[in-house]
């Protein structure tokens, strides 16, 4: 199964943050969009949030691009090519 992974800034807002983590909670996520979700054939889904930009802020700090990271770039996604895990589940086989 491929894994891909999106980010988004949420408006800078307690209220709206609060309300966005209110409309995903499992007991009031509308149905429909769980069936659509379901129907596009998306087997898997999570949403994560971020800190605020303080946190961000302080974290640079400590870090800085990868070399051939394009300018402005802070991540860069990392193809996996290897896991132990699967290579002794395969020999287990």
């Amino acid at each position: 199964m491929q894994r891909v992974v999106y980010a988004l800034d949420l408006k800078d807002d307690p209220a709206l943050i609060a309300d966005y983590e209110a409309w995903h909670r499992a007991d009031n996520i509308w149905p429909s969009v769980v069936e659509s979700l379901k129907v596009s054939g998306i087997e898997e889904l999570e949403i994560y949030r971020t800190e605020v930009q303080a946190w961000e802020r302080l974290m640079w700090v400590f870090q800085q691009p990868l070399p051939w990271a394009a300018p402005g770039q802070k991540w860069i996604a990392m193809q996996r090519i290897f896991a132990l895990t699967e290579v002794m589940n395969t020999r287990r086989s």
